[in-house]
């Protein structure tokens, strides 16, 4: 085997495993707490002291991590949000899909959009807080 074939071999695995997110349309502190979240539960190209911060002007905001799913941790509970945030996802299927698993120990995940491709997908997720469970007891 060539360098050229290590080289491929070599992205190709990684791809398989890493995940991109897209945060946006939501305060700084919500994109924070959803990239905590992730860096919790996966290791993310983003150090706990690279925090989002506020762009000046009138553009839209838009932050991005790097996660690898293969060694997930357990998320502890769920966090608050401030509003919603919206997460857009990309990666192969088994990634993709146990990236929203882990979310979901945070969040109320939903998804509202999937664009699916040969090998990839992308899938936009909605994630909101997760409403207390009540029980329904006697008389309720």
């Amino acid at each position: 085997m060539n360098s050229t074939q290590d080289k491929q071999q070599s992205e190709e695995s990684r791809d398989g495993r890493e995940v991109s997110v897209v945060v946006s349309g939501c305060e700084k502190d919500d994109a924070r707490t959803v990239f905590d979240v992730l860096r919790a539960a996966f290791v993310t190209d983003r150090a706990s002291v690279d925090v989002p911060q506020d762009v000046t002007g009138k553009r839209p905001t838009a932050w991005v991590v790097t996660v690898d799913v293969t060694e997930a941790r357990v998320v502890s509970g769920p966090v608050r949000l401030g509003a919603p945030v919206t997460a857009d996802v990309q990666g192969g299927y088994w990634a993709v899909d146990r990236l929203r698993q882990s979310l979901a120990g945070a969040f109320a995940v939903r998804v509202v959009g999937t664009v699916s491709g040969d090998q990839e997908e992308e899938v936009r997720l909605r994630l909101e807080n997760k409403q207390a469970e009540r029980s329904a007891g006697p008389g309720s």
